[in-house]
């Protein structure tokens, strides 16, 4: 099992980054010891001072695929969920900065919130389906996969390129804007729509 992440996929968030908006999806790998333990709380590693929240909606694979082909990649999921990407920002920079892989600033223990899951047929429209999250109950992202850069079929045939898929990947699909620090005490609410699909504190 594989947390197969995506970077810069929301125009605003590449702006607030001041990153160059890419020419393919940004793809990068997180173990399954990233995965925050359900009702475990996050607590801030002890190497970075500038841990960043990055609220994502994930899809959860369900079949084997190889080089899968757009018009069929719908088939290769059947639950959509949201989930955090927490980010270590000032060691990701250092690390930017050398040229080097970024795996210690975004896949270090617990780095990787995975929250409730959704049937994909309680969507209208895979491509229009809105999220966010708060902080201490104020809205801090807020997105919707309309603006996503590579919509979601498109993402799985890309990865598909590089990476066989297997049952129970799942594919952290990028964040929107609105990206910031986590202190301690922080409660972090994640929600689709209108239902909270997970809820943790930061220690």
């Amino acid at each position: 099992m594989k947390l197969i992440c995506i970077g810069r996929n929301y125009t605003e968030h590449i702006a607030e980054l001041e990153n160059e908006k890419p020419t393919d999806p940004v793809v990068f790998l997180k173990p399954d010891t990233a995965i925050l333990l359900k009702k475990q709380p996050f607590f801030i590693p002890d190497f970075s001072d500038d841990v960043h929240h990055e609220v994502e909606v994930l899809v959860k694979i369900n079949r084997v695929g190889k080089h899968i082909d757009k018009k069929f990649a719908h088939k290769y999921y059947d639950e959509i969920g949201l989930g955090i990407d927490f980010t270590a920002r000032d060691l990701q920079r250092k690390l930017k900065q050398k040229g080097l892989p970024w795996e210690k600033a975004k896949a270090f223990d617990g780095a990787a919130v995975i929250g409730k899951w959704l049937s994909k047929n309680e969507f209208t429209d895979i491509n229009a389906i809105e999220f966010s999250l708060k902080k201490n109950d104020n809205i801090v992202q807020k997105g919707n996969t309309s603006h996503m850069l590579w919509k979601i079929d498109e993402l799985i045939e890309y990865v598909s390129k590089y990476f066989t898929l297997k049952i129970g990947d799942i594919i952290f699909t990028g964040t929107p804007a609105g990206v910031g620090k986590v202190v301690a005490n922080d409660k972090l609410k994640g929600f689709i729509g209108d239902k909270e699909l997970f809820s943790i504190t930061v220690k």
